[in-house]
């Protein structure tokens, strides 16, 4: 069988390079697609043929994505969270060390310095003491959601001699075993604001999380603070960030984001999205999705997913394999497993996994799978997709 995945942008070789050429057709116009792979082109507004399986964002945040469309589909939505980890870390660890030195301001300052050489070194003597900054060790940050970012911003502010605070009242066993034991828990996201010097957040942009970071907030934070922001623009209330930055409560404000409103304030190093703009992380972003999706097609199993529930089984040998998502609601599996038996095929396997309004049900069946079985299937009120993987 051969899977048929249409590009919308342009995807790392080594990415592309997992797909088998004999196995797989990979281009960017092409008819009637298994999959999707996409990196920053929006979703919303396009329509896709009904062959679309599965939809994989060669990076982390899937806002250009219409998660809740595919969701009633049946159609899984996957990224790449934890590729371009080490990427944004490095630059939030550059925007603490540009906001603790001036860098920025002085180097404007510099770079607008007229005259010789010796009229230069009178102007820097003269202008250094306007950059005066602070050193991070015995600092505090507060880092605010503790996924594959956040844990790599604590550890390594840790390792620099910051006291951190971390706050993520959903962090996983994974991220808990890797969090540094010297990082500190703080109660409640006032309690992290109320004894930082510097925040820094990296949590998605939900309903719970717009404007995180607002005036009630700040004004917590200890005089002369510095926000950072590499998750997503509305997570900070920028109204807010202007405000506390004229009235000297901020002393900077370091973001991946610019917009008309902060670009231009002398206290924001407003940069244009380079969180994960590395060779390094597109590689790894499209190697780990383009895995991800080739299980799926040929498996099946569910990993990385932002709207279905981690659903991985191992093949049974011999064993055909069908994969259902479905709504999620009672006796669906009673439903599949009758339909099953009155075709007389025995369950050599099955694992069922649910998320929110979504189930997802992957089966072995001794013997082959008639087609007639497979409409009988979907014909069960709820079944959404059902596919022989």
């Amino acid at each position: 069988m051969t899977f048929r995945v249409l590009t919308l942008n342009n995807i790392s070789v080594r990415g592309l390079d997992r797909f088998p050429r004999d196995r797989y057709e990979v281009a960017s116009e092409i008819g009637h697609p298994d999959a999707v792979l996409v990196r920053s082109a929006d979703m919303h507004e396009m329509s896709l043929p009904e062959s679309v399986k599965a939809i994989a964002r060669a990076g982390a945040g899937t806002n250009n994505i219409p998660v809740g469309k595919f969701s009633k589909l049946g159609v899984p939505v996957f990224n790449a969270p934890g590729a371009n980890a080490n990427a944004v870390k490095e630059l939030v660890i550059a925007g603490l060390f540009l906001a603790a030195r001036n860098i920025c301001p002085a180097w404007e300052y510099v770079r607008g310095l007229k005259g010789n050489d010796d009229q230069l070194d009178e102007a820097v003597e003269k202008g250094k003491k306007k950059f005066v900054g602070y050193e991070l060790p015995g600092r505090t940050l507060g880092v605010i959601g503790l996924g594959a970012i956040g844990v790599e911003v604590a550890n390594t502010a840790h390792a620099l001699g910051m006291h951190v605070l971390g706050f993520d009242p959903q962090i996983t066993v994974q991220r808990a075993w890797q969090l540094s034991s010297g990082v500190e828990q703080a109660l409640s996201l006032d309690d992290l604001f109320s004894r930082c010097d510097m925040v820094t957040v990296h949590v998605p942009l939900i309903d719970a999380t717009k404007h995180l970071v607002n005036a009630n907030r700040l004004r917590l934070l200890k005089d002369r603070g510095v926000i950072l922001n590499f998750a997503r623009a509305g997570i900070v209330d920028e109204a807010a960030i202007i405000e506390s930055l004229d009235a000297g409560k901020l002393s900077a404000y370091v973001c991946d984001f610019p917009t008309a409103r902060v670009k231009d304030h002398p206290r924001v190093v407003a940069l244009p999205h380079l969180g994960a703009s590395t060779g390094e992380a597109e590689e790894n972003c499209a190697v780990m999705v383009a895995d991800t999706l080739r299980d799926f097609l040929e498996n099946g199993n569910v990993r990385n997913s932002v709207n279905f529930p981690e659903a991985v089984l191992p093949r049974t040998p011999g064993a055909a394999r069908i994969a259902i998502a479905n709504e999620n609601v009672p006796n669906m599996v009673g439903q599949i497993s009758t339909a099953l038996a009155a075709a007389n095929l025995n369950i050599a396997d099955l694992l069922n996994k649910s998320r929110g309004d979504l189930a997802y049900t992957l089966i072995d069946i001794d013997g082959a799978v008639p087609d007639s079985v497979i409409g009988q299937l979907r014909g069960i009120d709820g079944v959404l997709t059902v596919r022989k993987v």
